[in-house]
């Protein structure tokens, strides 16, 4: 008989499997807790990849390791075997139920993972008859001891993630947070005493009493202004943990689509009206999504219990014991194995340093400082004790850090100076903040990612507006991004070469074969049929082969997106953005005092500012029917396509006069541009975050892409990869007419209707002396809004776990400033009273 595998690997199989695979368990434990808390931090592929591949390891590496043991525990040794120790690998068991409990730093890689916390249960159940099992058939073992306590050890760490994934699951998320039901004031027993009374002919009538807060609720201004005549001293770091903790408890009802009253809205909406400047706000978002992270993909908030707290010390105690103990057990040497001693040796080091840095995560996570700390009524007692100034400085060291750039001579905003390059006679020079806090200390990825359609489609370079990464990291970027765009580059032209090349040779033979055909029978009979029956329809099987296996596995689709994600950067966050759409979201505020006027305004997809910021008259109305009379994710393309367009045509702009205007003037348009490419990307890349709003977007981008490819070649301007050359062309096209009434509407192309969008707007401010830029920069904010309280809550949360995206920290925001309508409790109770007498 032959044998397949060679009998010495056979040999080193039987003596390494069950070592193997406890150490490539172990391997996969360190793995997830070093780099599953950065995945918060970042959205690279690279890591994402490496988290989940290692999370489904885990689990089976460790079934596997224990599967190993038990048939090895069951089985006599053969004469000349190789020696297992089985008394010291019943020691393993119970190791990889500890393995099975997984890192507190990661439960649940998405959120339906969450749902399967009863598969866990019984996984406990049988993990630990198998482990039971084990120990029974080492018995008598002089290790008992320390089995049972490392035993103990992981059915404590199993039994807190089976609680973190049952408590985290979106069903018991819910009925965590449901209060008892309220059948409100009694109105059946009012009605019969005010009936009886009336039936006696007394004199009676029912007063209605509006619920006590309700009475109390600050009124809000019809016009009210953002300044403030008191400034208050800022929020310190413990603080903001603080009240991002209030707020986390208060908000997490969004992720089930719970509803809010007016005393959340009234409570919340105080504050963050009152705070001292947007950073503050931002920074109360960013750790309130932390929160919303850690207590739906890790075990933080089950340990940060009592019972949790308890449960842990006494794990990390029992470990530490069992590894005391067999570290004192004499003649380990002489009784078992020396690679099982080491093997043993390096679980037990390994695991203590895992929970060692467990404990360090846990005691210094923003959940220790908020929970355990508790708001200040005073101010100025804010940080009176020595364990808030302890937790404020620790906290202090992830706060966010801000470097100052500036934006001239880049391409973004030119003057005349600019265009001569005398730089110091420059008018436009802007220094702007961007967020530049190191990775290690981020609580999100901190950059806004941006896609733009006219340098997709005429490959044109991207020119970034700021870029706060380093030396190193550009020319890193550079390196790893040549390859890729020369490997797109010679894909393309390798496979337009092979096609020619394929359909000159058919045309050769062809004629070769028709001209042989003519003179020979012979070739007429057989080679003729052959060839124009089978030969020649070969590379036309072959494209349908790769066409169904191009469908099947979605290999078109992917390559396309790989080529999209050439053509995103990311654009570092500005303090000056986000204090724009901060200012903005609290202008509306002081109009959504009711629950009807905060859907209005969240329901608002650019209308809201065009009738706010342009008179009414005609030339308002040829805008506004660009937002209210075509679908979402048209507008979006549209009004993308047009802000590119009007960008690229910064020598034409009339500057305004005034440094402070020139200023504003050069910052509404950087808004624009920025916010337009994010809201594209998000539109063609992240559509499981614009499901709800999408619509076709897909298709009137494939249509618009083909009408324009189209348009170069007709233009000879395909191979000029300049934007600017584009722009010039498409709005030199006459757009008098409407593009639908002309082309019809089979084809979804919104190319030129953003043409003629762009003209209007031009047109616009010659005739209202209005800034084109500022009423740009604001639709661009209302769109942003759409889609963020219009974007599914569980698509928010699982975008926490690629590193977070500014959507969420906007539909966060909106939710803050009451601007959603999941407020819908307004009146609250009425306290209804019986007056008998005149």
């Amino acid at each position: 008989m032959v044998n397949v595998i060679p009998k010495h690997i056979k040999d080193v199989w039987d003596r390494w499997n069950i070592r193997g695979a406890v150490i490539l368990s172990l391997t996969l434990q360190a793995i997830l807790i070093c780099f599953s808390p950065l995945r918060k931090r970042t959205p690279r592929r690279l890591l994402i990849v490496l988290v989940w591949s290692s999370y489904l390891l885990a689990d089976w590496s460790a079934n596997f390791a224990v599967g190993l043991i038990s048939k090895n525990q069951g089985k006599d040794l053969k004469p000349g075997a190789p020696p297992q120790d089985k008394k010291l690998m019943a020691l393993w068991a119970p190791f990889l139920l500890l393995h099975l409990g997984g890192p507190d730093t990661i439960t649940a890689f998405a959120l339906e993972d969450n749902a399967l916390w009863l598969r866990h249960v019984f996984g406990l159940v049988f993990q630990a008859i198998a482990g039971v099992y084990v120990v029974l058939m080492s018995l008598p073992n002089s290790l008992w001891v320390i089995i049972l306590l490392v035993f103990v050890s992981g059915t404590i760490k199993y039994l807190e993630r089976t609680t973190a994934l049952y408590s985290a699951s979106l069903d018991k998320f819910r009925d965590s947070m449901i209060q008892a039901p309220d059948p409100g004031p009694n109105y059946a027993k009012l009605m019969e005493e005010y009936k009886a009374k009336k039936e006696a002919r007394l004199p009676t009538k029912i007063i209605l009493i509006d619920e006590p807060d309700k009475e109390n609720r600050p009124k809000k201004l019809e016009h009210p202004s953002l300044a403030s005549d008191t400034k208050r001293k800022d929020l310190t770091h413990l603080e903001i943990a603080q009240y991002a903790y209030k707020f986390f408890n208060t908000f997490k009802g969004l992720v089930v689509n719970l509803i809010f009253s007016f005393r959340e809205r009234d409570e919340s909406l105080e504050i963050f009206e009152n705070l001292n400047d947007s950073e503050e706000a931002l920074r109360i978002i960013e750790i309130e999504l932390g929160f919303l992270y850690d207590a739906l993909f890790t075990k933080i908030a089950v340990l940060h219990t009592f019972i949790g707290t308890v449960s842990r010390i006494l794990a990390s105690g029992t470990l530490v014991a069992a590894f005391i103990l067999f570290h004192k057990k004499p003649k380990k040497d002489i009784q078992f194995h020396g690679a099982d001693v080491v093997v043993t040796y390096t679980l037990f080091a390994v695991g203590v340093a895992l929970d060692f840095i467990s404990i360090l995560l846990f005691l210094f996570s923003d959940w220790t400082c908020a929970a355990l700390r508790s708001l200040k009524d005073n101010p100025d007692k804010a940080l009176s004790s020595s364990i808030d100034k302890v937790f404020n400085w620790l906290l202090s060291i992830r706060q966010l850090r801000w470097k100052t750039q500036e934006c001239h001579g880049k391409g973004t905003h030119k003057c005349t100076a600019c265009l001569k390059k005398d730089y110091k006679k420059c008018s436009t020079v802007q220094k702007h903040e961007v967020l530049s806090t190191p990775f290690f200390f981020r609580r999100w990825c901190g950059s806004i990612n941006v896609f733009n359609f006219l340098a997709y489609a005429t490959k044109a370079e991207v020119n970034r507006i700021h870029d706060a990464r380093g030396s190193f990291r550009r020319y890193s970027w550079n390196i790893i991004a040549f390859p890729f765009e020369k490997l797109n580059f010679i894909i393309q032209t390798l496979r337009r070469w092979i096609v020619n090349f394929i359909n000159y040779v058919h045309k050769w033979i062809s004629h070769k074969v028709n001209a042989l055909s003519r003179k020979s029978s012979f070739a007429r009979r057989w080679i003729y049929p052959i060839y124009f029956k089978f030969l020649s329809r070969i590379p036309h099987f072959i494209k349908s082969v790769w066409d169904i296996l191009s469908e099947l596995f979605d290999i078109s689709d992917t390559l396309d997106k790989v080529h999209k994600t050439l053509f995103v950067h990311g654009e570092p966050m500005t303090k000056e953005l986000w204090t724009f759409m901060f200012e903005e979201l609290r202008n509306k505020s002081k109009y959504g005092d009711s629950p009807e006027n905060a859907k209005r305004i969240s329901l608002a997809r650019g209308e809201w500012t065009l009738r706010e910021n342009l008179p009414e008259d005609a030339e308002r109305e040829k805008l506004v029917r660009y937002v209210t009379k075509v679908d979402y994710d048209q507008s979006l393309l549209m009004w993308h396509i047009a802000t590119e367009l009007c960008y690229q045509q910064h020598e034409k702009e009339t500057i305004p006069e005034g440094y402070d205007e020139q200023c504003k003037h050069y910052s509404n348009r950087e808004f624009s541009k920025i916010i337009s490419d994010y809201m594209m990307y998000l539109l063609i890349l992240q559509p499981g975050l614009m499901s709800e709003v999408a619509g076709i977007g897909k298709i009137r981008f494939r249509d618009t892409l083909a009408e324009a490819d189209k348009f170069f070649q007709r233009r000879h301007i395909e191979d000029k990869r300049s934007v600017k050359i584009a722009t010039i062309n498409i709005l030199d096209v006459e757009t008098g007419f409407e593009p639908m009434d002309v082309k019809g509407d089979r084809s979804k192309s919104v190319l030129f209707d953003a043409s003629k969008l762009a003209k209007d707007l031009a047109e616009m401010e010659k005739t209202h002396k209005k800034d084109k830029w500022e009423i740009l920069s604001k639709v661009w904010v209302e769109l942003l809004c759409h889609a963020a309280c219009h974007c599914d809550a569980t698509a928010h949360v699982e975008q926490l776990s690629r590193g977070g995206e500014l959507i969420n920290f906007v539909w966060l925001l909106m939710a803050h400033f009451g601007l959603t309508d999941q407020f819908q409790i307004n009146k609250g109770d009425a306290r209804a009273k019986l007056i008998i007498g005149k």
